[in-house]
């Protein structure tokens, strides 16, 4: 009888083990098949951007030949631990994540290097701690060219808001300070009202109407994501200033990711640029570079073959900026800043089918 008791929980214990090993669905297959196991971790669903990253990354995970687990931080750091724990226990063997809070994702870096687990993050750069790659774009040059195209089409003086994501996160200090520096330096006449929204549609769409209420005479908005794009529409039209680009009345606005709502937006007048951040390719790289991480392939700084800039950031942290256009209705040049119409068929919002 005993004997058969050990038997019987020697058999379940197998059994879990093989459950354990083996994983389910589609993930056992790939990784049975030799593909190796990586996990993404998406940073949120409720915006437009990030919903087409979440479209594009099982395309690419099955172009590169990667098995794919994926979590959803929702923008919580606590969560976003919580997730590499589940990862590691699966057994990944790379893991891709877009820290939101850039600070406080530093112990969860350090565990996973312990582990030997490499991690590539995306569209955002930890304060601390070591990845193998980061890939995003060059987020002073979003604040840049938002603040050569204001300044340009407002002759260098007049007023603008600048709703601000949040400071805890790299993106945003970066497109806060460039935007800054460079109306301090070109535009000095122009005063800048940077207003922190912590990337909320409702807190920016209440701060701009407040101060539109104080100054009715602003009229350039630069907004660091188009999670306030329809919050500003709204308190826009509201004070009927949503009016055609040649009317006097009309605030000119610059958006930052190249959402199709964007590009359809500038088109119809409704505002009048946005810098493209590459959903698509932040997707491909980030996959890319985990393979590379993987197979043990190592990289240094200089141009790649996919028109972007590998730059060391500090020792030991490779950024691999890729390439983020300014796009207008006329394609023109601004301040020095080229740019491309919106309806340029290269652009990513234009071809997310």
């Amino acid at each position: 009888m005993r004997l058969r008791t050990i038997l019987s929980s020697t058999a379940a214990v197998c059994a879990m083990a093989l459950l354990s090993a083996c994983g389910s669905g589609s993930d056992a297959a790939a990784t049975s098949s030799g593909e190796p196991l990586i996990g993404v971790d998406y940073p949120r669903s409720d915006t437009d951007f990030w919903n087409s990253y979440i479209k594009y990354t099982p395309e690419y995970a099955k172009e590169l030949g990667l098995s794919l687990k994926t979590t959803n931080s929702q923008n919580d750091v606590a969560k976003l631990t919580s997730n590499a724990q589940t990862f590691i226990s699966q057994g990944v063997k790379g893991l891709a994540m877009a820290p939101q809070d850039t600070a406080a994702i530093a112990p969860t870096l350090d565990q996973l290097e312990a582990k030997k687990i490499p991690v590539v993050t995306v569209d955002t750069r930890p304060d601390t701690g070591k990845v193998f790659m980061v890939v995003r774009a060059d987020n002073r040059a979003y604040g840049e060219k938002a603040c050569q195209y204001l300044g340009t089409k407002l002759g260098g003086k007049g007023k603008v808001v600048m709703l601000q994501g949040d400071l805890s996160s790299i993106n945003g200090r970066d497109r806060t300070e460039a935007f800054n520096d460079c109306m301090k330096k070109n535009y000095p006449d122009i005063k800048v009202f940077g207003e922190a929204t912590n990337w909320d549609g409702a807190v920016a769409a209440q701060k701009l109407q407040t101060r539109l209420t104080q100054h009715p005479d602003i009229k350039g908005v630069y907004m660091q994501s188009s999670f306030a794009l329809s919050g500003t529409l709204q308190v826009l039209k509201q004070k009927g200033l949503l009016v055609d680009p040649k009317d006097k009345k009309h605030v000119f606005i610059v958006s930052n990711d190249g959402i199709p709502e964007e590009l359809k937006d500038i088109a119809a007048g409704q505002i009048d640029a946005t810098v493209s951040q590459p959903a698509d390719l932040y997707s491909k790289y980030a996959l890319y570079y985990l393979k590379a991480a993987i197979d043990g392939k190592t990289f240094k700084p200089g141009k790649t073959d996919h028109d972007s800039t590998i730059i060391q950031v500090r020792d030991g942290l490779l950024e691999d900026q890729l390439s983020a256009p300014l796009v207008t209705a006329d394609g023109g040049t601004y301040g020095g800043v080229t740019s491309l119409k919106s309806d340029d068929q290269s652009l990513w919002g234009n071809n997310l089918g």
